[in-house]
């Protein structure tokens, strides 16, 4: 029934990586805690490096079926790509040795802040006129001074970092369409490096009781979570569903509410 379970979540974390960006972080996480509950403590930090594979390997498969007009809006944020990378080496070190109930509530609040900034702050729902206008003559709407902060919380959360670079971009007047497209080579940023610690990072007696555990790595339900999202994400890539605008934003921010629900219910 996990494995299952896992591959079914699998396709929604790759509908979720090409229509919101997210890579399957904020999917992914409270699925994984969940599965992996046999790891006792450590499973907020299994989760968390699960998470990270699966973003960085969904996220590069979304980068390259991107068109290439879109990508070129990355032009000029090699300083801003790096930052995030390491940030997210530092943020996946700095979980390796973190409670787990930090890291849950951490992520818990994270959600539940950046739901009330969507929804209270104007520009997301509806980006401003002005904004839109602007979006094509400003430079990246993420500078790069940000890039470690969003770094370090992204992979210390395993959220991958769209849940930070989707609001910024959104507000700089993009379309929820080229916001999500261009979240996903921030997300490979941050997630590869994290990937990597973790990979050579074991939590010690709790991932024992894992069987397919590499490192802080849940080897298999990654790979059952891939073998979900990877279709998904070639397809819907090259073919992306049309969604109204103010409708695609409700439904980012819905769908953080769904996962702040699941993760209050399963609260360690």
């Amino acid at each position: 029934m996990s494995a299952l379970v896992l591959v079914v979540v699998g396709v929604l974390t790759g509908l979720t990586t090409v229509v919101f960006g997210f890579g399957g972080g904020f999917v992914t996480v409270p699925v994984i805690v969940w599965v992996d509950a046999a790891a006792g403590p450590a499973a907020a930090t299994v989760a968390v490096a699960t998470s990270s594979l699966v973003m960085v390997v969904n996220a590069v498969v979304a980068t390259a079926a991107t068109p290439r007009p879109v990508l070129r809006r990355l032009r000029g944020t090699a300083p801003l790509l790096v930052l995030l990378g390491i940030g997210g080496l530092g943020g996946a070190v700095a979980a390796c040795s973190a409670p787990a109930r930090l890291i849950h509530w951490g992520f818990v609040v994270y959600l539940a802040v950046t739901v009330v900034d969507g929804l209270a702050r104007p520009g997301f729902l509806r980006p401003a006129p002005a904004a839109a206008a602007a979006a094509g003559r400003r430079a990246f709407a993420v500078p790069a001074a940000s890039g470690l902060p969003i770094g370090a919380v992204a992979a210390f959360l395993g959220v991958g970092g769209s849940v930070m670079t989707v609001p910024l971009l959104r507000r700089s007047g993009l379309p929820m369409g080229v916001t999500a497209a261009l979240a996903n080579p921030l997300t490979a940023c941050v997630s590869a490096p994290a990937c990597a610690v973790f990979l050579a990072t074991a939590q010690g007696a709790d991932t024992r009781a894992l069987v397919s555990a590499f490192g802080s790595v849940d080897l298999g339900a990654a790979a059952l979570l891939l073998l979900g999202a990877l279709p998904v994400v070639a397809l819907l890539r090259r073919r992306p569903p049309r969604i109204a605008d103010r409708l695609h934003a409700g439904g980012y921010l819905a769908l953080l509410c769904l996962v702040l629900t699941a993760m209050l219910v399963r609260t360690p």
